[in-house]
């Protein structure tokens, strides 16, 4: 394959590099989490009327740029190095690409173009803190529990007669529960609901459209480690609301696809974010000096720095190859993870004691790191499911043990009883004893 990028994306990247340092600051970062939004509105426009960020993973026949998901990764990890504060993740990464596979072709045709250029945004709501369950990160869950399962809790959805009495088809959808950790939720146009229905006898998870202005809709933001990532806590109460696509519609399949594209861009997004420490660490350590010299020329310093940069780049090439190979995102998570969090922990100890107080810049990227993970991850929960799916435990010998756990003598059956040593035949008493071998003698 060619691994090297396009002349496109070049250009893409230099632009946005450009737009997000003039923009986008640190400073401006902390001011634009403060807004009612939780970003900054215009910054959010001028993107998507100079790039088409919001649409660059939709099909041009709906108004978006038509590019790859790889392009939106790509596109991520720039904004990842600024820290941007936007609904480009719950909007383009998350959203649309459920719309794309489920919606209709009216709600594709309604949906998509306003996705696409920015002015309308969206919001994926699950019960509980279950998003990495629902997007199959950490573990496939081909029963759905995660959206209820039919007990109390989670979110409901129950069908209504054309009269809005008795429940029946023809009337449209009644949702009720509620919904925690939604990323933008407090301020998108449009949530894309998943709800369970059915009960016990027809259990299944669905996807429900819910517009802001819906009666009994309740939204409140909350207090989070990383306000960079703004969340929203979401009530349904008996709200009214559309079914995306048809009753048959393979829900839990289509977000454990879009799970495996939205850990590639979130891979992406981290190796910017670590790259951009790491970077600024250097920076530091090249101009701090201690005992007359830098800080940066100590040995100690240098081999810290070189073992993140080796860290950075090694989860940059496994951003770049699950780009490319969406089935590969959940190790380059869990890579990217883990590098994102050691670069800022040790950006925060090299920067010193100036590093340790709160308001430092370094402390953005080190909750950006640690909600990341509270969100997407552990990661060594990330890299248990991906030896699962790859079939690391499984056991070839044994084709009913598609868990794969094998045992760890190497049997094919683990409970079986070791084989009996084969019996040692009796010594002759009639034949003479053979005698030791003599010792070869070696010279020293």
């Amino acid at each position: 394959m060619d691994a090297a990028f396009t002349a496109e994306q070049d250009e893409i990247r230099r632009t946005l590099r450009e737009i997000l340092g003039k923009r986008c600051g640190p400073d401006e970062v902390k001011a634009a989490v403060r807004t009612a939004a939780g970003h900054d509105r215009e910054l959010w426009q001028q993107l998507a009327r100079q790039l088409g960020l919001p649409g660059i993973a939709i099909a041009e026949e709906y108004g978006g740029v038509g590019c790859a998901p790889a392009d939106l990764a790509l596109a991520c990890e720039e904004t990842g190095r600024a820290l941007l504060p936007s609904p480009l993740l719950a909007t383009a990464a998350l959203c649309v690409p459920l719309i794309t596979a489920l919606g209709t072709e009216a709600q594709r045709s309604a949906l998509l173009p306003p996705l696409a250029t920015g002015g309308l945004t969206a919001a994926l709501a699950v019960s509980g803190p279950a998003l990495a369950t629902a997007l199959a990160l950490t573990g496939e869950d081909t029963s759905g529990q995660w959206s209820g399962g039919g007990r109390a809790g989670g979110v409901q959805a129950r069908a209504v007669t054309a009269d809005g009495t008795g429940s029946g088809s023809g009337g449209g959808w009644r949702l009720y529960g509620e919904a925690v950790q939604v990323l933008d939720g407090h301020s998108a146009g449009l949530l894309l609901v998943a709800a369970h229905t059915g009960g016990f006898a027809r259990s299944r998870t669905l996807l429900f459209l819910v517009r802001e202005d819906a009666p009994g809709l309740v939204r409140s933001r909350q207090a989070v480690l990383d306000e960079t990532r703004p969340q929203a806590r979401i009530e349904l109460r008996n709200v009214t609301a559309e079914l995306l696509g048809d009753e048959g519609a393979d829900v839990l399949g289509a977000l454990a696809a879009t799970g495996r594209t939205a850990a590639a861009v979130l891979a992406a997004e981290a190796v910017g974010a670590a790259g951009q420490a790491l970077a600024r660490t250097v920076e530091y350590v090249r101009g701090r000096e201690q005992f007359g010299r830098a800080i940066g020329s100590f040995q100690a310093v240098k081999h810290r720095l070189a073992d993140l940069y080796v860290q950075v780049q090694a989860a940059r090439s496994a951003a770049y190859y699950a780009a490319w190979d969406p089935d590969q995102g959940g190790l380059a998570l869990a890579q990217a993870l883990e590098a994102l969090r050691v670069t800022a922990g040790e950006a925060i100890q090299l920067h010193g004691g100036i590093g340790f107080t709160w308001e430092h810049d370094a402390h953005l990227y080190f909750k950006r790191a640690a909600a990341d993970e509270l969100l997407f991850g552990p990661v060594h929960r990330l890299r248990a499911h991906a030896a699962d799916r790859a079939g690391l435990f499984a056991d070839p010998a044994d084709p009913a043990d598609p868990a794969g756990r094998s045992d760890p003598a190497g049997r094919s059956d683990p409970e079986a009883a070791p084989a009996p040593a084969p019996p040692q035949s009796s010594p002759d008493p009639a034949s003479p004893p053979t005698s030791p071998p003599t010792p070869e003698k070696v010279a020293v």
